[in-house]
């Protein structure tokens, strides 16, 4: 991804800038997983009622498609918006990570969707550590 590229051309770069590429590229990779993982639910010729996998993993793509867009956004952030968003896309990753886990052994799309779940949530409180209390730059 460009990501790294297009945020250091911005005017007021970040000093967490490092973190914050790590989040949008987990954050976008997080959205694509858990949406194909939903497509693949739907598709599975199984047994198992996949309907609480396939919501959670609709929620958690959105709320890491919004977060990676809010992220992104430099320019006067309000860190306690974005605070509340990271906490959020880290809750909705986990969830979804350990639904995605009680499948994991019977489906590799529930593995891989885990896997990106939990790599988003790690980058979520990785960006939430590196924030200075009350700064996002």
């Amino acid at each position: 991804m460009r990501t790294q590229d297009i945020l250091s051309t911005h005017p007021n770069p970040s000093q967490n800038l490092d973190a914050i590429v790590a989040l949008v590229n987990a954050a976008f990779a997080c959205e694509q997983c858990c949406t194909s993982c939903a497509d693949a639910c739907l598709g599975e010729d199984s047994d198992m009622d996949l309907t609480y996998c396939i919501r959670t993993n609709l929620d958690c793509a959105d709320i890491c498609a919004t977060t990676g867009r809010a992220v992104s956004r430099m320019t006067e952030p309000n860190t306690q918006l974005l605070r509340s968003q990271l906490e959020a896309c880290r809750v909705a990753c986990d969830a979804c990570a350990d639904e995605c886990a009680k499948h994991a052994d019977m489906h590799d799309h529930c593995r891989v969707c885990m896997e990106c779940c939990r790599e988003c949530s790690k980058a979520c409180q990785s960006l939430l550590s590196a924030m200075p209390q009350g700064a996002m730059a």
